[in-house]
């Protein structure tokens, strides 16, 4: 009898495990900011359903750190990168490495350097050298790996180049690298596989994100939520940049998909790249 027990709640798992495939990538849960909202744990599940393993986020819904960690382990999820905002990189990083070792991250990503009025200058760049190598020398030698995330304002020309050229010169690669947003370096105009083959060994972790082709696109890092789709059925050339991405050595790979479809649109992107990885 007991072993009748034990080889059939092997084959339960083993089912199980077999309708739920891990996912090739991992999720970015602002994908499901709407839903988190309403309910934080149903909405775990459901990342853990779609087969996610590894996640990135930062936002812990009212929970606090240490709960929110217990229930990432409890659905079996590794949040490898954590957001962190600017003005925290300039003046709290003590705190940031503290949630940030709770939750269990090795990544710390900022999002968005602080300009004006859609215009960002040589001076906010040089500004975020001085924030971004003084924070990730910081977080370095407490075992964190600080990355900038690209968002499409930073390719305004600068001398022989972009600002972001500037960025990559003055970024000391020991405290500071990048995490490559495929939908905000198409949406000004550059070409994301070229962007990897230049800029590949600085590239640890990549957002996937598909634009509604047509959409006409801007350098001001701002569009419409509503223009991301499934993976695969937009313009930014999702299986040739997973292509060199491979090539480029990326660690990590994040679906984020901002549109109020997200919950019907991923679960798509995940049967998308499954033929493509």
């Amino acid at each position: 009898m007991k072993t009748y027990l034990l080889s059939l709640l092997l084959t339960v798992v083993l089912a199980v495990a077999q309708a739920q495939p891990k996912a090739p990538v991992g999720i970015q849960l602002y994908t499901f900011r709407n839903e988190f909202a309403k309910d934080v744990t149903g909405t775990m599940a459901k990342v853990r359903e779609m087969g996610f393993k590894e996640i990135e986020g930062g936002n812990t819904y009212g929970m606090s750190n240490a709960d929110f960690r217990k229930l990432l382990d409890q659905n079996g999820l590794k949040l490898i990168s954590m957001g962190a905002q600017f003005t925290e990189l300039e003046s709290n990083v003590p705190q940031i490495i503290d949630k940030a070792k709770t939750l269990g991250a090795k990544y710390v990503v900022c999002s968005w350097i602080p300009h004006q009025d859609d215009v960002f200058t040589f001076n906010d760049a040089q500004r975020a050298v001085e924030v971004f190598n003084t924070a990730g020398r910081l977080l370095k030698e407490n075992g964190l790996n600080l990355c900038y995330h690209t968002h499409g304002y930073e390719f305004k020309p600068y001398e022989q180049g972009t600002l972001f050229d500037y960025l990559v010169n003055e970024l000391d690669p020991r405290y500071c690298n990048f995490e490559m947003d495929v939908f905000w370096v198409k949406h000004p105009g550059q070409d994301p596989v070229a962007f990897l083959q230049k800029y590949g060994k600085r590239v640890p972790l990549v957002h996937l994100k598909d634009r509604k082709p047509g959409t006409p696109g801007n350098d001001k890092g701002r569009a419409d939520v509503e223009t991301n789709v499934t993976l695969g059925q937009g313009d930014i050339g999702i299986a040739e940049i997973m292509k060199q991405a491979k090539k480029s050595g990326v660690r990590h790979f994040f679906i984020e998909d901002e549109s109020s479809r997200s919950m019907q649109q991923v679960p798509q992107s995940l049967a998308f790249l499954r033929t493509v990885m």
